[in-house]
């Protein structure tokens, strides 16, 4: 069975300590035994034209889509993403089973 990823490009509202959002991300997923591995990155190279105004990006891994139903449902998650979206102007968000064409180097 494939991995399952959780794909999300956000634009904050202006004013938001990234920093606050970020920290309060990492210790959830820490707290999660669902979550496979999380990793986030800020843009720093694109043009304006070609983000749109996105500027972070945070993709998760699960073993499975079940996986993943049991991270959105848990209480942890449900209280964070009230604060998380209450700091966003836009986001993206796509949930996928991934397909491998070159594993990461061990």
């Amino acid at each position: 069975m494939a991995e399952f990823k959780h794909l999300v490009l956000v634009k904050f509202k202006e004013g938001v300590v990234v920093d606050d959002i970020l920290k309060g991300m990492e210790k959830l997923v820490s707290e999660m035994d669902t979550v496979k591995s999380f990793v986030w990155g800020q843009d720093v190279e694109s043009q304006e034209m070609l983000r749109q105004g996105f500027t972070h990006a945070f993709l998760m891994t699960f073993n499975s889509k079940d996986d993943l139903t049991a991270f959105a449902s848990h209480p942890k998650h449900v209280e964070f993403s009230t604060t998380f979206s209450a700091a966003v102007d836009k986001a993206v968000l796509l949930d996928f089973p991934a397909t491998t064409v070159k594993p990461a180097a061990a």
